[in-house]
């Protein structure tokens, strides 16, 4: 009896531990997790600011469409690309609409600035390379410019400025044209910003469509983005 009731003690103990292979097996998936988790929060460093700064753009972009059906004219959603020494340069976005007369006629050549605009976050820079006038159809082609000056125009916000354009019906004139921001880095003295090694495929960005609408560029793939790529 004796015999039995120790062997029982010692089945019930034995069941409740555990053995060293299972020991093993924990602590080689805990290692692993620790892993993925360090590489996954690396990886979202940088990508995190890209998608905060294709986020506020779309909504900016949409605003700007607002301003063109609100106010029955042009409005342009423009990137500052004036001068590289600058610490606005491909990182400031405004909105402007074009100016009416006392006796409210518009003046094609006059604007009227909406706000203060928007500052990418940090380590983010327009690209004004992968940014083209049509990705959709492949043809590419350089976003046209607009020498921002004069009249309503404050002198701190003046100066040369790609743009992305609405007409009075909130239809976008270059449907198919690309908006696209990435990560990387300017240096103390840099006059230009250049892509990281880290970040040399941590582009994002939309392509916006003549009902004003955008689409997300899903992968860096659909950008084509050179292996030589080394600035904005």
């Amino acid at each position: 009896m004796q015999i039995k009731l120790q062997q029982a003690f010692h089945r019930r103990h034995a069941r409740g531990g555990f053995t060293l292979v299972e020991l093993l097996i924990v602590i080689a998936i805990i290692s692993i997790l620790m892993t993925v988790g360090a590489i996954g929060i690396g990886g979202l460093a940088g990508g995190k600011g890209v998608s905060t700064a294709v986020a506020s753009a779309e909504a900016y972009f949409d605003t700007a469409r607002t301003t063109a059906i609100g106010n029955g004219c042009k409005a342009r959603f423009l990137v500052d690309v004036g001068d590289p020494n600058a610490s606005t340069y491909l990182k400031r976005i405004i909105i402007v609409y074009q100016d009416r007369d006392a006796e409210g006629v518009l003046q094609p050549d006059s604007w009227v600035q909406l706000d203060r605009g928007i500052v990418l976050p940090d380590g983010v820079f327009f690209s004004r390379d992968l940014s083209v006038k049509d990705l959709e159809s492949g043809t590419g082609g350089e976003l046209e410019t607009q020498n921002l000056s004069g009249g309503e125009i404050k002198t701190a916000y003046q100066g040369e400025y790609v743009y992305y354009e609405f007409n009075a019906e909130g239809i976008c004139t270059t449907p198919g044209a690309s908006f696209v921001v990435g990560q990387g880095a300017r240096p103390p003295g840099a006059s230009k910003p250049s892509v990281t090694a880290a970040g040399k495929r941590d582009f994002g960005g939309f392509v916006v469509w003549r009902n004003g609408r955008t689409s997300l560029i899903k992968s860096p793939d659909q950008l084509n983005i050179p292996s030589t790529q080394k600035t904005f």
